[in-house]
């Protein structure tokens, strides 16, 4: 791992997994818009999946939203590492989520223990 490397993943939230996800959470309906818990998971595959990967732990998210997420769009997230704390086997990112005309829905940054991952 080193600064700059970086992941992503594109997704399309349906109205079926939507209200899949309102029936278990007991969410309320969002017409027509992905839900932000729905959105933010796509950082959490990210980080234990992508980047950092197997082994993270994830400590902190830090979420500015900044437009819905239009439901049937197909959205993308990234995660880009932003600092490295071997010493405390810490990882700084940056995350970002756009829509499939690039309209910003997110950005933020997140801080992840790595364990082993770094050693």
């Amino acid at each position: 791992m080193k600064v700059g490397d970086s992941a992503r993943t594109r997704r399309q939230f349906t109205s079926a997994e939507v209200a899949q996800w309102q029936a278990l959470t007991g969410g309320h309906d969002t017409s027509g818009i992905v839900p932000n818990p729905l959105v933010a998971s796509l950082f959490s595959y990210l980080l234990g999946v992508e980047l950092p990967g197997a082994g993270t732990n994830y400590l902190k998210q830090e979420i500015e939203w900044l437009a819905p997420a239009p439901l049937d769009s197909v959205l993308t997230a990234s995660v880009s590492i932003t600092r490295l704390r071997p010493e405390k086997s810490l990882v700084d990112l940056a995350t970002r989520c756009t829509d499939e005309s690039g309209n910003e829905i997110c950005t933020g940054r997140a801080l992840v223990y790595v364990g082993e991952v770094m050693s």
